[in-house]
């Protein structure tokens, strides 16, 4: 049985509701354009376990709070002074696996379907990745700028994108750090469709509804016989990704890459 850190009554970063067998997971730090810091990482990871325990949930859909979907990590809290220090160490002084809330997303036995309603970048695109299903609104971005900061991305960069949108339109997105609109991702098969701003929940609720009333036990062995099919070694990929992390946090591009975004700057990097 899957365990959760903390119980949705005690989000802080998150809603979860739930109606007509609909989980709604809402990232909800709009102030912070829905960034996620510690605790909201802990969060979204308890959402997703919560999902597997909850028997009112057939179908889950997961956005932010507007105006944005989840703008990555908050790179003011996170990536600077003592919490980089503890994030730095924590990854280089344990065995590497991966991060936890992408493996509850990805682990979760239940259809998942991302309402993008705007910027969704770094973690964030991440996010829409771990989905089944992905919606954007016409406000939508979506882009993996893990390389603007020095960095590499998540699993789902690495192992989820070039399954949906092909190997070299996904090393063309990871390489460069591109930000693409809504359009253009449904254009790369990205997302199943874009839809005015006003529409997106409403089009998220209806195809979510139209899985949910069907046979619950039959939709979470349907996704495990997807998941056994078509992914690869999560465990692997993602031990690689928080090793090689370890190693990008400590040096001097990334250091630039963060100072940079804080000073609203193009980065200089020097490859060390």
């Amino acid at each position: 049985m899957s365990v959760y850190k903390i119980h949705p009554k005690d989000f802080e970063c998150l809603t979860y509701e739930v109606s007509d067998y609909i989980a709604t997971i809402t990232i909800n730090r709009p102030e912070r354009r829905n960034a996620l810091n510690r605790r909201a990482y802990d969060e979204v990871e308890s959402a997703f376990r919560f999902v597997n325990q909850d028997p009112e949930a057939r179908v889950v859909i997961v956005t932010g709070a507007d105006p944005a979907f989840c703008s990555g990590e908050d790179v003011k809290e996170m990536m600077t002074g003592e919490q980089k220090e503890k994030s730095v160490a924590k990854l280089t002084s344990v065995r590497p696996e991966p991060t936890p809330a992408a493996v509850a997303a990805l682990e979760c036995d239940r259809p998942v379907i991302a309402a993008i309603n705007g910027p969704a970048v770094g973690w964030g695109m991440e996010l829409t990745l771990f989905a089944d299903m992905r919606i954007a609104s016409e406000k939508a971005a979506l882009g993996e700028i893990f390389i603007k900061r020095g960095l590499v991305t998540d699993v789902g960069g690495m192992w989820r994108l070039p399954q949906i949108v092909g190997p070299q339109k996904a090393a063309e997105l990871i390489f460069t750090g591109d930000v693409i609109d809504g359009k253009e991702a449904e254009r790369i098969g990205l997302v199943l469709k874009t839809v005015p701003h006003e529409k997106l929940m409403e089009e998220a609720r209806s195809l979510a509804g139209r899985m949910a009333v069907n046979a619950p036990l039959a939709l979470r062995y349907m996704k495990e016989g997807l998941r056994r099919h078509g992914h690869g070694d999560l465990r692997e990929i993602g031990g690689w990704v928080s090793q090689t992390l370890g190693i990008l946090f400590q040096t001097e591009d990334h250091s630039e890459g963060v100072k940079s975004f804080l000073e609203k700057r193009a980065p200089q990097f020097k490859g060390r």
